[in-house]
């Protein structure tokens, strides 16, 4: 099992730009896909993007495609999210999320293919 922390919320103003970090516990960081999940204040629990283990593949949402860059070391078992551009709309807590995977190719978008999560970092856009 992989545990998850992260880091680098806060407020910005819209425009602005943050990186959020997710450091992972365990040995095997590398052997999971990791991902990140954001849920708004009454709204449903969203993806937002995901990296395979190797790094080599990306997936990100439509709503941030363009905007949001995942990458990862797993050396340092970290992942980053770096946010640009940043909207109102992007005000929410953002998870980070694990999941085993046997490929190092592999990207997961549902959130039924992760078994470790962070707590969250709030992440608060003002305009």
């Amino acid at each position: 099992q992989v545990q998850l922390v992260e880091s680098g919320g806060g407020l910005v103003q819209a425009g602005g730009s943050l990186r959020l970090s997710c450091a992972a516990s365990g040995r095997t960081f590398s052997s999971f896909v990791v991902g990140w999940f954001r849920q708004a204040l009454g709204k449903e629990r969203e993806f937002v993007a995901a990296i395979s283990r190797s790094g080599g593949s990306t997936d990100y949402s439509e709503s941030v495609k363009g905007r949001f860059t995942i990458s990862r070391d797993n050396a340092r078992n970290t992942v980053y999210l770096q946010i640009n551009s940043l909207k109102p709309e992007d005000t929410a807590v953002y998870y980070c999320v694990a999941g085993y995977s046997t490929s190092t190719m592999v990207v997961f978008r549902t959130d039924n293919n992760y078994n470790a999560w962070g707590q969250g970092t709030q992440v608060t856009v003002s305009s």
